[in-house]
């Protein structure tokens, strides 16, 4: 970071802290965390980078931050920013590298007893032979014609269906159908074309993983009953984004906006919050660029959806269908979208920014699926592989205050480095085996990057945004055996 606000803060309950605008700050900066989660916080880079945010031209209310936040390319991870369309701007800090990250949840009629606890061992080895995961890694058996690809740029996980990869039904249980209409394929360069050639259906590297769990407890009753949850179940999830096109559509646009800042005049405090007026011909290409990689990413969660069925049925020798392997829902938590919100008592079209951030839309609003609409859209917020993750449903609250959003993970506390330093001389899988949870990762630094301390404790993160107001508890989640990319 280039330049520093200094941040004059002030609690304004027990779970929101207020940083006042001054200096070149355009508007207040909001942040969601509790007392003894905001003393860390404020050691952190990360608040400065919600300070910056709050300098960009057209932000409309705060530059906001979830609990789960921690230190990210130009804007924070958990960041939210929401901005006018006329004087606003997008930025590719905002979305992040791994475009449309996000994560899916799978349902099913399997209780942990039918599972059997030597058995995860087995089922975990057969998810890893059939789903490449790891740095670079790709099929071989699902190589597209450049043809192909944009059509999967252009439709998402519709294009799976149309080759015969999942049902109807899942696409209705996706934040989007599953397709983002504006995307453009033409927008995105041969680089990023070729990248993503040979990953469609592969899991990646880093945090990406498929973990099979359990429902450990039910917070809400009725919602949980809606969503299809019951205690003892097994259930997976699938956390992975767009791959390397995504990152290089990225890295495209980066340059290309470091232009346009200096063309637009538009005074910056990082360089790396780098961006364009939403409607200049540099923002809407990135945003329509965006969108097909955010395309590709729903296709890529609905492949490895299908070979998550082929192992599972290969594995009880059952179908899918007797098994009952539903998609419960699947959400982004790295997205710039247009939505329309209300705002100071008027509707208004903003272009919102959600990094490390997840959509929390309440009861009643059309863009929530038709099955779930009575009570709320389905949120998924995973933890670390040795603790917890949970279901939480979309509130009112989240509509008032946040644009729709809420938090979307544990969030790091530890460095990819200092993880690794701090796993010497110890064993992470044989660590969480002890503990009942089988895990394998495409190498073991990636188990020793990931290790469950590098994480704060998602129910710590959960705990803030549900007594905020801005979603609510459902359900709890443990994980029994994980594959990590």
């Amino acid at each position: 970071m280039e330049r520093k606000n200094v941040i004059d803060i002030e609690r304004v309950d027990a779970y929101r802290w207020r940083l006042k605008r001054h200096g070149a700050m355009r508007t207040d900066g909001l942040v969601f965390a509790s007392a003894g989660m905001f003393e860390s916080i404020r050691k952190e880079e990360s608040l400065q980078q919600v300070a910056n945010v709050a300098c960009l031209p057209g932000i409309v209310g705060p530059s906001m931050a979830m609990p789960d936040i921690h230190w990210g390319y130009g804007f924070p991870i958990g960041g939210v920013a929401a901005f006018d369309m006329d004087e606003g701007i997008v930025s590719p800090g905002g979305v992040g590298y791994d475009i449309n990250c996000g994560v899916r949840l799978m349902t099913s009629r399997l209780s942990r007893s039918e599972l059997g606890d030597e058995r995860i061992k087995d089922l975990v080895n057969t998810l890893f032979q059939n789903i490449p995961s790891g740095v670079g890694s790709s099929r071989k058996d699902l190589k597209l014609s450049p043809a192909e690809l944009k059509k999967v740029l252009r439709d998402g996980a519709g294009w799976a269906l149309s080759q015969g990869f999942g049902t109807p039904a899942d696409l209705e249980r996706i934040e989007e159908g599953g397709t983002i209409p504006w995307a453009d394929p033409e927008k995105v360069s041969e680089k990023a074309l070729e990248r993503g050639r040979s990953q469609l259906g592969t899991l990646g590297s880093g945090n990406h993983f498929v973990e099979v769990g359990m429902v450990e407890e039910i917070f809400d009753t009725e919602v949980a009953r809606v969503f299809g949850l019951f205690e003892g179940q097994v259930t997976v999830f699938v956390h992975t984004g767009s791959r390397g096109l995504g990152h290089q559509v990225c890295d495209d646009f980066i340059r290309l906006l470091l232009k346009s800042t200096k063309k637009y005049g538009i005074e910056l405090p990082d360089k790396q919050l780098c961006c364009a007026p939403v409607e200049s011909a540099e923002g809407r290409d990135y945003i329509a660029a965006m969108g097909a990689a955010a395309n590709f990413a729903f296709a890529n969660r609905q492949l490895i959806t299908h070979w998550v069925r082929e192992s599972f049925e290969s594995f009880f020798g059952l179908s899918a269908e007797r098994l009952g392997l539903s998609v419960l829902y699947d959400v982004c938590h790295n997205m710039a979208k247009i939505e329309t919100h209300r705002f100071e008592g008027r509707e208004r079209k903003l272009c919102v920014h959600r990094k490390g951030a997840t959509r929390a839309f309440a009861a009643g609003l059309p863009q929530v699926p038709e099955i779930y609409r009575q009570v709320g859209q389905p949120v998924l917020i995973p933890g670390d592989m040795g603790r917890c993750s949970y279901v939480l449903v979309g509130t009112p609250g989240a509509m008032e205050e946040t644009f729709g959003s809420t938090c979307h993970g544990a969030g790091r506390v530890l460095s990819r480095h200092q993880a690794l330093k701090a796993a010497q001389g110890r064993s992470i899988a044989r660590e969480l085996e002890s503990h009942g949870i089988y895990v394998r990762g495409a190498t073991r630094a990636t188990l020793d990057e990931e290790m469950p301390e590098a994480y704060k404790d998602v129910s710590d993160v959960v705990e803030v945004v549900h007594q905020a107001g801005i979603s609510r508890k459902v359900a709890r989640l443990k994980p029994l055996g994980v594959m990590k990319g």
